[in-house]
């Protein structure tokens, strides 16, 4: 069933006013209380089961972006909203050996419990680290070898084949939408709270968020102090698709999904989708 979305004065303007992504860009950070959530993954280890917090962020804010902000599922094509008919997160995952970053996409992310999301990671991590790249990371070390002056040149037409078209690379081994709905990374791991990254231009994201440390802080609960597991969150958004109100919607809905770590390790049902390619009204 087709979701009809009215597109709003402020993006069509947005559309206009902006290049993709390099000016209208929104940031902002949140910490979330993952108590419950970490209690729940020392519960899983002690059974054998092995969940980071990664899984439950990659399960909540994909369902926060599929029901909470579907309108925010989308990208600019010629001008128009494009709207996906599913929210897959991309993970960004760091390969050792002074290799740099990879990643890849999970996909349906909205409908996978934290442990099946945990499956595919590890799956997918590994063929990374062991240097089998697919898709666009396939094709960047093809990309790096041009020389400097046509180096731009041949990264914007492959961005207008795989975005304005919409058509796949056979010979890159590129399909024509690489980069899921929304990038996620974890800054957490190099030991810092907050960063404010950037916007894959090539991807047609609408944000990428950043998983910090998650690190014991006082809290007040309730007119007491308490000591609780926070888990700092940093957020690139593009302006001509996010506005505030949408990117408050999608933090409220990813702080409460984490406050429930038994739901995001359920299956969840899918829902409406959009048609393929469906557009603004």
């Amino acid at each position: 069933m087709r979701r009809k979305i009215v597109a709003t004065a402020w993006r069509n303007l947005a559309i206009a006013v902006y290049k993709a992504p390099a000016e209208g860009k929104v940031y902002g950070t949140f910490d979330a209380d993952v108590s419950a959530t970490m209690e729940y993954i020392r519960k899983k280890r002690d059974e054998g089961v092995r969940l980071t917090i990664t899984h439950f962020v990659a399960a909540a804010i994909s369902r926060a972006l599929y029901e909470d902000v579907p309108d925010i599922n989308c990208y600019v094509k010629r001008g128009k909203i494009i709207y996906r008919d599913d929210a897959n997160v991309f993970v960004s995952v760091s390969i050792k050996g002074g290799k740099g970053m990879s990643g890849f996409v999970v996909p349906k992310t909205q409908e996978l419990p934290a442990s099946e999301i945990a499956l595919l990671i590890k799956e997918k991590a590994e063929e990374k680290r062991n240097g089998k790249e697919s898709d666009a990371f396939a094709a960047k070390d093809k990309i790096a070898k041009v020389p400097w002056p046509f180096r731009r040149p041949v990264f914007l037409f492959i961005r207008w084949i795989l975005f304005e078209m919409g058509l796949p690379i056979p010979f890159l081994k590129i399909k024509s939408d690489p980069f899921g709905s929304i990038m996620l990374t974890n800054i957490g791991s190099f030991g810092l709270e907050y960063g404010m990254v950037a916007l894959f231009p090539i991807g047609k994201l609408p944000a990428v968020v950043t998983m910090g440390r998650v690190v014991q802080k006082p809290v007040v609960i309730d007119g007491e102090i308490k000591i609780r597991w926070m888990l700092p969150f940093s957020g690139t958004f593009d302006h001509r698709i996010v506005d505030g109100a949408q990117i408050g919607a999608f933090m409220h809905g990813v702080v409460e999904r984490l406050l429930h770590p038994e739901e995001m390790n359920l299956p969840n049902p899918p829902g409406e989708t959009n048609e393929e390619e469906h557009e603004q009204e």
